[in-house]
């Protein structure tokens, strides 16, 4: 049976179909935040079959296949790419409702030409089709991420990393810019017990002993420079729990003389040292005119027995409820304050918390940069039409959503990038309800640029990437 996705697939009246067609179609993409291997993009890889390539590290396909009974031997396990297929492909009829339904399907349409329902009988013709044009030089990473019109991707590295796959690819003419994102939750999370070995390896890639609080942040602002001169546009930041304490710098020199001795830190202690730790960063940043992304409210490894099997990003994170707002705010004004709070992005996976975000995102705009400070798109567990929809609706109720800086997928799958048809024919969507229920003017050339803006333009600007 062929599949649901029509030209006019979740465009619901003729201005929606117009604005899709006519603008938003053809934009190229700036996915600004998403975990990608840069060394496949490097060695242009071509994948051997659909399951390396479609649910290798895919963490919510993962989650999917467990909410439908599957044994974890076909998911994470020892069975053979085509048994874990074919698990996924049972999986797929179940999940109406889900993004995943969309987005499986969408995926096999764009980058296979695969108009076919995927299921359990379907399953045996489209893993030979699908893996036959695998083969085909066409689908390689680079030939794949062409395909979908990819102009710039912001990967997630940590403070460490050598880079040295971003620096080959700045070297190459691919028409893509590969950029490294500097993401140093393990340089913040001092209670943490890899915090040492972690101490140890930025130790070692700055070539000097860090024996004091000086020479830490010395080291992290010595690979700041690094990062930079590797065209890193952006910082990011996994915050489980918002963090704010007042604290001193003889005092963080202190907390951090204590944990050197591996003495117990309290929690007052952990916070002091990330809110002093996150506002230097965030100046360097400034200084940088990075942008700074922070990711709050996640609730991660619930299943002690599955961390303890399978390790973290393994599809047991959920969503956290602790509460934000002053924290938050206390935190961007300690940087605001001094005029050093970077371009940010503000994100939760809370759905909860999106007015207090949208809200607290309008605090600290300025007259140099329009939408200065972001209340960041639909995350993770709201990426979903919903989701998309309620973040659009609450940006635009409270801020402006005409600066909106748009999407991102946040994945590890390189045929990903249709969740970016995804949004924009969910926002075209919305637009031209809005027109239909004349709460704004059937303006097709203000519409149109609304839509250039937010799906690619307005995100351009904001990461620096006119140059």
């Amino acid at each position: 049976m062929k599949t649901f996705i029509s030209n006019n697939f979740l465009l619901y009246n003729n201005v929606a179909q117009e604005l899709y067609h006519d603008t938003a179609k053809d934009l190229p993409i700036i996915d600004y935040h998403n975990h990608l291997n840069q060394y496949e993009i490097l060695e242009d890889k071509n994948y051997n079959t659909l399951s390396e390539i479609w649910l290798s590290g895919d963490h919510y396909k993962w989650r999917a296949m467990r909410a439908n009974g599957i044994k974890e031997a076909y998911i994470t396990g020892d069975k053979s790419d085509y048994e874990k297929f074919v698990a996924w492909s049972e999986t797929i009829p179940n999940l109406f409702g889900n993004p995943l339904y969309h987005w499986t399907h969408l995926e096999l349409l764009r980058y296979f030409n695969i108009d076919e329902l995927l299921n359990k009988e379907t399953a045996p013709s489209i893993w030979e089709e699908a893996n036959k044009k695998l083969a085909s030089p066409e689908m390689s990473a680079r030939r794949l991420l062409q395909k979908k019109n990819v102009e710039f991707i912001g990967t997630t590295d940590d403070p460490t990393d050598d880079l040295k796959a971003h620096e080959s690819l700045a070297k190459e003419n691919i028409n893509l810019m590969v950029s490294p994102s500097f993401r140093p939750d393990s340089a913040l999370k001092i209670e943490d017990e890899n915090f040492f070995s972690w101490i140890e390896k930025l130790e070692q890639v700055i070539d000097s002993k860090i024996d004091n609080y000086k020479q830490f942040i010395d080291g992290l602002t010595e690979r700041i420079e690094y990062f930079d001169e590797h065209g890193c546009k952006s910082s990011d930041h996994g915050i489980n729990t918002m963090f704010f304490e007042e604290v001193t710098k003889q005092e963080v020199e202190s907390i951090f003389k204590k944990r050197l001795r591996k003495e117990k830190l309290t929690e007052k202690e952990i916070d002091q040292f990330k809110t002093f730790t996150l506002i230097k960063l965030g100046s360097l940043y400034a200084e940088k005119e990075w942008v700074m992304q922070l990711h709050i409210n996640p609730l991660r490894n619930n299943n002690t027995r599955m961390f303890k099997q399978l390790g973290p990003d393994s599809g047991f994170d959920s969503i956290g409820d602790k509460l934000l707002a002053n924290k938050l705010s206390s935190l961007l004004d300690s940087m605001d304050i001094d005029k050093k709070l970077p371009k940010t992005v503000l994100y939760s996976l809370n759905s909860r918390d999106n007015n207090v975000l949208a809200a607290m995102a309008g605090n600290y705009q300025n007259d140099e940069i329009a939408g200065k400070v972001q209340f960041g798109t639909a995350w993770w567990f709201n990426d979903t039409i919903d989701g998309m929809e309620s973040q659009m609706k609450t940006l635009a109720n409270i801020g402006l959503i005409s600066n909106f800086i748009g999407m991102l997928t946040d994945s590890r799958s390189i045929l990903s990038f249709p969740r970016h048809e995804y949004f924009r024919r969910i926002l075209c969507n919305l637009l031209g309800t809005w027109v239909e229920e004349k709460k704004i003017p059937k303006d097709m050339g203000l519409l149109k640029n609304y839509v250039k803006n937010i799906c690619y333009y307005n995100a351009k600007r904001y990461f620096n990437l006119q140059k």
